[in-house]
């Protein structure tokens, strides 16, 4: 097919060049500016009649369309709102988002994405991203090669199962939304340029019931394949992966706890891979935590860590601050000595069933001998014994940090660190204006959902939230940028460190993160870091010469490019060695392309960055 569209920047300059006419040109989301168009652009193009007759800047356009956002009714509303202007014109759409994070972040993800994931069957308009079936593994092949793409021309897949959606569980074939929902994070705050990044689905089935019996469910209809058949399927789809896109980083994203780690284990040496419930969750956490410890002047080594919730995040977390402990010259036993898990049988202890990922927390039987215990190990119990510094919330159990808890922890510790972490908001175990009056305001908070700031003593508290958004999207840029062959512990750990270098917690209120309004220059920071512990790691394939310039120009702008009205599209060979191009085939799909032919583009540091529609 020849191709449509061609997006090449040179000098900083991004310019496009169009080789579709009329409706094809507002068809498609990456080049319909709109009445952005100049009369001049709309003669050429054919767009004549087809546009109203003003010609708006995007600025003009970025009004109108936060008053349509504004007055959507309620949250799901304005998340439909958002979802359609990023099918009718994606460039706005980020911009649009950009401009506005703190209030759009909450709506495009966590926590108002759950709710349009569970009713994604109900809200379906157009399709997007890769819908691969179980029932179908030989079909993985077909999907992957109809969306397009050549080897080199993504490079980032975030693909689910939808088994552990946020705190709302299995959502089959609806969890693709949340995939979509973080690409929008990665572009919006890292600059991941749209068309290099692909959302995927794995639908195995649903144990949902009310799923299974919704005569509108567009998933497969049988309960979810577990065992050797869904470890083959997930097999396949990596060996695919590697053979369509082998530089592309794989962010698995709300696995079940059964699986998540397992999977990562299995393919973080085979292929380039991420898993932000375990990874990111980790990194955000123990960036927050080392903010709050500094506050104190005091080391995360010397801290007492109770995590109600030791499931895939809670671990995770775990596992991290351990690993930084370890840095700050504890062994890695000592370092385990330092946490108190509880899942759902309550404290994690070895002569208690719990999974294999959670054994290396286990409290041995002798110490338990000297508890005051009712043999419950619950929550309460845990930390009378424990006197916790740092007391984590992954448990989804909404109210869970009850008052005498919390008062408990407060009585042993002069700043207690409380991260009531699960979300939706319904989902977190306490509320900061509660941890604040139980704690006479001497707490360091951090949370899973947005807060608003308090008054509390005559001092105004700001209440940090613990959102992977301000990982994740530096995890996967740094990742990209060297091509990295992993995403190593030591990336993982510089990522949380740069993050908590963003802020500072000793003046009274103040919050243990930065503020998602900094989301593009948190992430730029991390960024740089990832890149530099990948390279000294000895896992990265490309070197930058200058980090914080070469990371800057990665990042793709939401802004019109200069238009070139062409009847045809050069080859990508024949282009300048100092330009970068994406290019665009397909009539149809968002994102969508044909495999590009010749050699590819690269820019003035000789990093291939081009870029296909």
């Amino acid at each position: 097919m020849p191709r449509q569209y061609q997006f090449r920047t040179q000098d900083g300059v991004e310019s496009v060049q169009i080789a579709v006419r009329g409706r094809q040109v507002l068809a498609r989301p990456m080049l319909n500016f709109g009445p952005a168009y100049t009369p001049e652009q709309r003669r050429a193009l054919g767009l004549v009649g087809l546009l109203p007759p003003a010609v708006n800047t995007l600025n003009e356009q970025l009004k109108r369309a936060y008053r349509q956002f504004s007055s959507q009714p309620d949250a799901l509303s304005k998340y439909v709102f958002l979802n359609q202007l990023q099918d009718l014109n994606e460039i706005l759409f980020y911009r649009l988002v950009a401009e506005n994070l703190d209030e759009m972040l909450p709506i495009i993800y966590t926590p108002t994405v759950g709710q349009a994931i569970q009713e994604f069957s109900n809200t379906f308009d157009r399709p997007r991203g890769i819908y691969l079936s179980i029932d179908d593994p030989d079909g993985i092949d077909d999907a992957l090669g109809s969306h397009g793409q050549g080897e080199d021309d993504v490079d980032l897949i975030v693909v689910t199962d939808s088994e552990g959606i946020l705190g709302i569980g299995d959502q089959g074939v609806g969890g693709i939304r949340i995939a979509i929902g973080k690409l929008a994070v990665y572009t919006t705050a890292a600059g991941i340029h749209p068309l290099r990044a692909v959302p995927v689905v794995l639908d195995v089935g649903t144990d949902n019931l009310e799923l299974l019996n919704d005569p509108g469910y567009l998933g497969v209809r049988h309960a979810r394949v577990r065992g050797e058949r869904y470890d083959a399927f997930v097999a396949r789809f990596v060996a695919k992966v590697k053979e369509h896109y082998p530089n592309a980083m794989l962010h698995w994203e709300d696995f079940g706890a059964d699986n998540a780690h397992r999977i990562l284990e299995t393919y973080r040496e085979e292929h380039v891979s991420f898993n932000d419930d375990i990874q990111g969750t980790a990194a955000v956490v123990a960036a927050a935590a080392l903010a709050a410890v500094r506050a104190k002047g005091e080391k995360l080594s010397e801290q007492r860590i109770v995590v109600y919730g030791a499931g895939t995040a809670g671990i995770g977390i775990a596992d991290l601050m351990r690993d930084i402990m370890v840095s700050e010259g504890l062994s890695r036993e000592q370092a385990e000595r330092r946490f108190w898990g509880l899942g759902s049988r309550g404290l994690l202890r070895s002569d208690a069933p719990m999974r294999a990922f959670q054994q290396r927390y286990a409290r041995p039987a002798e110490e338990l001998a000297g508890w005051t215990s009712s043999g419950r190990y619950d929550l309460a119990e845990v930390v009378a014994n424990v006197q916790p510094t740092i007391l984590i919330g992954t448990s989804a159990q909404a109210g869970s940090f009850t008052e005498a808890i919390v008062r408990d922890m407060a009585s042993h510790c002069a700043r207690p660190i409380i991260m009531p972490l699960s979300n939706p908001t319904p989902k977190a175990e306490a509320v900061p204006a509660d941890l604040i009056d139980w704690t006479e305001g001497r707490a360091l908070i951090a949370t899973g959902s947005p807060f608003a700031p308090l008054e509390y003593g005559g001092v105004s508290y700001e209440f940090a939230q613990a959102n992977n958004a301000l990982v994740f999207p530096g995890i996967g840029l740094g990742t990209v940028a060297v091509r990295a062959t992993q995403v190593t512990d030591g990336m993982i750990t510089a990522a949380a460190q740069a993050v908590a270098e963003m802020t500072s917690a000793r003046r009274p209120g103040s919050p243990v993160l930065p503020s998602m309004r900094q989301l593009r220059a948190v992430s730029a920071a991390v960024a740089v870091r990832v890149a530099q512990a990948a390279e000294a790691e000895g896992v990265a394939t490309r070197t930058l010469a200058n980090p914080i310039q070469d990371i800057y120009d990665l990042m793709w702008q939401p802004v019109y490019p200069r238009v070139e009205v062409v009847d045809r599209i050069e080859q990508a060979s024949s282009r300048p060695q100092d330009q970068t191009a994406s290019q665009g085939e397909v009539a149809d799909a968002p994102g969508g392309s044909d495999k590009r032919e010749g050699q590819e583009a690269k820019d003035g540091s000789g990093r291939s960055r081009a870029r296909k529609a």
